[in-house]
Order: structure tokens, then sequence, then C-alpha cells
């Protein structure tokens, strides 16, 4: 019974030790941040995730948790639940930052936990690398690690294997690596899946920089049709312009021509408005001509019509009978300029009447008598 209660508790502790995996050590320069990455195991999902600094656990105080924000701001942590991953970012890291822990709250028993330790530098740190980047889907993608030790270089996924020889495979995506260029250690995958989305780290001996990858569809760059419309819209009224400035010169428009076509339907509209205008103008000219000759005519038939006749009255005194001869003149109106009547200056000449009578006498002569009239 004893040895069986004592298999079961190295059963638990082992369990404890082995539930939580992150990296082990990782150098930083002081005043930086640094994110790092704690997998556990997916029965654990709804449970409170926290780190804790100190490097013995039982003197450990809690730093954050997923629970409760750190008001300070110098830690956060985010739990993705979907691939049961913690991450936890430790801000303006000093020497005195070193020793942590990624720990799961079990309500039943001891904390699940896993310890790593953070070298804090004050110039470039041993291993370095960009913490996030992304790939796109079916392509390639390179990630350049710096180093300036001598250690074995390997490049691993968090929880699956790692790739330390020169080819290899992560996941069913191939990983090759070189070290062609002194202190830089090249990683290239190839043909990129959504799956390969995660946390890797590239390590050179015990020492370990965590890496993001995200894939994701790369965007298509496209040009918006607007800008070619109105690019061709500019080069044709520029072409246009030169056209009638250039005037006769063939040659010139000819070699323009090239550079931009000139539509003929871009002059329907002006030569349209241009007709319709002078369609307009005739129109108006008519009336006005029109209706001046009416005015002309009118001031004509006036001029006629306004005629005085004298009027010739024989006199009568008791003579015997007078025989009459009357001669009537011509009157003339003279008109200076072709206005109303009222308006026109005129020069009326009126002639005299001449009346000739013969009167008979007592003894049966004949008297003549002119008789002069003038009106």
């Amino acid at each position: 019974m004893a040895a069986h209660l004592i298999i079961l508790l190295l059963f638990s502790v082992l369990k404890g030790v082995h539930s939580i995996t992150t990296v082990s050590k990782v150098s930083v320069k002081a005043g930086k941040s640094i994110s790092i990455p704690c997998l556990y195991e997916s029965q654990y999902k709804n449970h409170v995730k926290y780190l804790c600094e100190g490097y013995y656990w039982t003197y450990c105080r809690y730093a954050v948790k997923t629970n409760e924000a750190d008001p300070s701001g110098k830690y956060l942590i985010s739990d993705d639940k979907k691939q049961n991953i913690f991450n936890v970012t430790i801000n303006q890291l000093a020497h005195k930052n070193t020793d942590y822990w990624c720990a799961v709250e079990i309500n039943d028993g001891q904390d699940y936990r896993q310890y790593f330790q953070l070298s804090v530098t004050s110039g470039t740190p041993s291993l370095y690398v960009d913490q996030m980047i992304t790939g796109y889907f079916r392509e390639n993608i390179t990630i350049i690690c710096h180093h300036s030790n001598s250690g074995e270089m390997k490049w691993c996924r968090l929880g699956r294997n790692c790739v330390a020889g020169s080819s290899g495979s992560i996941d069913g995506t191939t990983v090759t690596t070189h070290m062609r260029d002194p202190n830089v250690f090249t990683v290239k995958m190839s043909g990129l899946k959504s799956d390969d989305s995660g946390w890797y780290w590239c390590a050179e001996g015990d020492i370990q920089i965590p890496v993001y990858l995200n894939v994701t569809v790369k965007p298509i760059t496209t040009t918006t049709p607007t800008t070619t419309t109105a690019s061709i819209t500019i080069s044709t009224t520029v072409h246009t312009v030169a056209t009638m400035e250039q005037g006769k010169n063939s040659t010139v428009g000819e070699n323009k021509q090239h550079r931009a076509s000139f539509d003929p339907r871009i002059l329907i509209i002006p030569l349209s408005v241009l007709i319709w205008i002078v369609i307009v103008v005739l129109f108006i000219w008519f009336i006005l001509r029109h209706k001046q000759r009416k005015a002309d005519s009118s001031v004509t038939l006036m001029a006629e019509e306004e005629i005085i006749y004298s009027d010739v009255r024989p006199q009568k005194k008791g003579l015997a009978k007078v025989d009459k001869e009357v001669t009537y003149s011509e009157v003339r109106l003279n008109e200076k300029g072709k206005r109303s009547f009222a308006e026109s200056e005129m020069e009326i000449l009126y002639s005299s009447v001449v009346t000739k009578q013969r009167m008979k006498r007592g003894d049966g002569k004949d008297t003549g008598v002119a008789l002069e009239h003038i009106s």
C-alpha cells in the first residue's frame, strides 16, 4: 500500500511538472519587452492562469493573472483557448527581473507550473530575432536568428518537434536551415499552411527566443479604374489643347496622336450648343427685321395718305351764267428720313388754283375774269 501511494505521488508530481511547456532561458536587453508563451493541457482551458515572479516556487509572488489586470501596466496576460496557450508580456525589464513561473490554478490540488529564466543584459543579447512575423498562405518565409555564441542552432515549435540539421519538417511543412553568414542562423519554411500559425522558438545551446508566426492570405493589390480613367481623360484634354494651339502643324499632331487618341465625339456637345445659339440669333434678327419693315411701310402709307386738297368754290354774284375752267395742281410731299409722319420733316408746296370765268354782259358779250384762289 505504501509503495502504491509513493508511485501515485510521483506520478502526480511528474504530471504537474510537465503539464505546462515553455522556454527555459531567454536573453533580452534591459529596458526592452519580451513575450513568453505557456502551453497547457486542454482540460485546463477554463482554469485561471497566472505569472509568478521569484526563483523559489514557494516564495514567488503573483505578477499578473488572467482574471485580474495589472494596474501598473508592467505585465500583460492573454489566454488563447483554441491553441491552449496563454501569453505573458513583461515590459521595461530590469536586471532584477530574472526568474518567473508559468502556472495554472488547480482548485482541489497544487497548481501546475513551469519555471523559465530571463538573462537580462546591458548590451546586445546573445540571441535575438523579431518576435512577431507574418507569412502568406502557400508561400515561403525566411526567419533570421542573430547569435553571438557557437552553440548548436535549432528551430522548434512549441510543444512539437525541432529541426536541428540542414533540413527537416514540422507538422508536414518543409524546413531548411543554414549558417552561410557569420552569426546568422537562417530558417526557411516552404509552402505555408494555415495550421502553421503559432509559437516557435529559435535556439542556440540553452538560450531560446520565442517567435510567433501568423499565416494569412496575401492581399491582392489592384489599380482603381477611376484613377486610370482620370489619367486617360487628362491626357486626351492635353492633346486636344496642344492640337488647337499648333493649328495646321500636322506633324506634331500625328506624333501626339500616338500618346493620346482624339475622340471626335467630344466636339458634338460644343457644336450642338453653337448651332443652337446661331439659330436663336437668326430667329431674333428675322423677327426684328420683319417688325422694322412693317413700321417703315406704315410710315410710307401715312405719308402718302396725308394729302390736303384745296377747296375750290366758285363765287356766285348774281351774274349771268359763268363758264368755269378749273385747273388743279399736284400737291407733293417731300420726306426726309423714314420716320412717323409727326416726326418727318416735310416741305408742302401749295399751288394756286386759277378759275377762269366768262361772264355775259347785258349786251351779250362775254367778259373774261380770272379769279385766283389760294389755299
